[in-house]
């Protein structure tokens, strides 16, 4: 993306009066004094969100049991409702998308599901930076199967900071049945070609799912011309759904036939759901791979959440994600690159997600000395700062603001004063 950008406030605010998504931080509760740059791992509350999970608690306090029935079923069947607002988001049919449970939960359903291991065809492959709970979930499940993961899980290892798709295309070999990879990798925000990797996957007639967590709500997708297997994404991060709001699975229609690897009776079929017979009925729709009862006040935040989604559209929150995160790298560039800072995540527009990875040696310590002056960002070993500047929510200003602090930070050098003890959760 060509931009013309200069430094200064009035440039800044310049571009706050010109943003065609700027009403819509009015929606959110932003807390004074402080720039919240941590959308990738946790977004902000919206008042749509507390709006629609104030409803759903209404509709308890006052029908109890009956809440089940009231609005046409809605809250019984909250998976469905909530998959016809997040369907065009990424590019698939409303019924191939389950809300239920966690993103962990859901890559143990989708891989238990499609893992069929066979004497020559067994390993499942992945990479080696992937978040480690895909990893964690892929060990568990070749090892329900009888399998060591030494010898079934087959890693693809990056050379550097990126990972090289031609690598992992070299590593489809016949002995692979299964790939789990990101779409946007959370210490780089690179972007994996999804297109080029799932058509090899196709090609070997390997079974091929994608985990969208740091994707979806911060970049386009089309899963459905894409024709993946299966994917996953959580809905707490760009989506702003709430501290542990309920995930998303996507089942291709393709595989609406086969039967679940975890059966649970909210896969039933919910006109022989209440009969309670012994005998799976499975739906034969993404909603057969729901497992309990409907999470409903940990999905309601995501109702009206994804609402406003729609109303400002996908495409253009990337736009706008694309030009904030290039401001603020140019910023970098032009005011902190002599003071040490590097970025550390791929410039070009369509190899990078909604996130700016920030190095520097003494990330760690610089990311506290940013909390204490009201920036709020996360860090990641063994150097990155992760900002998010949000595309719904985050200002121009506030960006330049922050760049500003950093300059601030390192020029006097306060961040050493800052205790080389890490907390719990950086």
């Amino acid at each position: 993306m060509d931009q013309h950008f200069k430094d200064g406030s009035d440039f800044a605010t310049f571009l706050d009066n010109n943003d065609p998504l700027g009403h819509f931080r009015q929606r959110f509760y932003l807390k004074k004094n402080t720039i919240y740059m941590c959308g990738n791992s946790l977004g902000l509350a919206s008042k749509d969100a507390e709006a629609t999970i104030l409803r759903a608690m209404q509709k308890w306090k006052e029908e109890g049991v009956k809440i089940w029935n009231v609005e046409d079923n809605k809250y019984h069947l909250y998976s469905a409702e909530l998959a016809k607002l997040m369907a065009e988001l990424v590019g698939v049919d409303p019924d191939e998308i389950a809300v239920s449970a966690s993103t962990t939960v859901n890559i143990h359903q989708a891989v238990s599901t499609f893992y069929k291991p066979t004497q020559d065809r067994y390993k499942i492959l992945v990479d080696n930076i992937n978040f480690p709970t895909d990893r964690y979930a892929i060990d568990s499940q070749v090892r329900l199967k009888g399998y060591e993961p030494n010898d079934a899980v087959k890693i693809v290892k990056c050379r550097g900071k990126l990972m090289e798709e031609d690598d992992i295309i070299e590593a489809m070999t016949s002995d692979v049945a299964l790939i789990l990879l990101p779409t946007v990798y959370y210490r780089s925000a690179q972007i994996l070609n999804m297109e080029k990797i799932t058509e090899a996957a196709k090609s070997r007639s390997i079974i091929i799912g994608w985990d969208l967590s740091h994707a979806a709500g911060s970049i386009e997708v089309n899963l459905k011309s894409l024709d993946i297997d299966f994917g996953v994404w959580c809905t707490y991060k760009y989506l702003n759904g709430g501290p542990g709001a309920t995930s998303a699975l996507y089942i291709n229609r393709k595989h609406f036939t086969t039967l679940p690897g975890l059966a649970g009776w909210a896969g039933n079929k919910p006109k022989t759901q209440f009969q309670l017979l012994q005998d799976f009925d499975h739906q034969q729709s993404a909603s057969g791979w729901l497992i309990g009862t409907p999470h409903v006040l940990s999905t309601a935040g995501l109702e009206g959440s994804l609402k406003m989604f729609n109303e400002a559209g996908m495409s253009n929150l990337r736009r706008k994600s694309l030009h904030i995160t290039a401001y603020l790298m140019f910023l970098v560039d032009t005011k902190l690159a002599q003071y040490g800072f590097t970025i550390g995540n791929p410039r070009d527009d369509e190899k990078r997600g909604g996130h700016v990875c920030l190095e520097h040696d003494e990330g760690y310590r610089i990311s506290i000395a940013l909390k204490a002056r009201g920036v709020v960002p996360d860090f990641r070993d063994p150097n990155v700062i992760r900002l998010t500047p949000t595309a719904l929510y985050t200002s121009y200003e506030e960006v330049y603001k922050m760049v500003e602090i950093l300059l601030d930070i390192v020029k006097n050098e306060t961040y050493k004063n800052v205790s080389l003890i890490r907390n719990l959760v950086v």
